[in-house]
């Protein structure tokens, strides 16, 4: 009487990650790009180019 019980791994749950992930890209960008407030504003879903923006001159 062998009970042969195979531990599964659970897949890793990233959704949890994606929030403070963006959160914090956000507040980077804002910070380190110096934006002003309407482009602060546009950068809750732009930060990505205003980071590229910022860093390519």
């Amino acid at each position: 009487m062998n009970d042969d019980k195979k531990d599964r791994c659970k897949p890793a749950e990233t959704a949890g990650l994606i929030g403070p992930i963006w959160l914090i890209g956000w507040m980077f960008t804002i910070g380190f790009a110096k934006l002003p407030f309407l482009q602060a504003f546009f950068g809750l879903v732009l930060w990505p180019y205003y980071l590229g923006s910022a860093l390519g001159g």
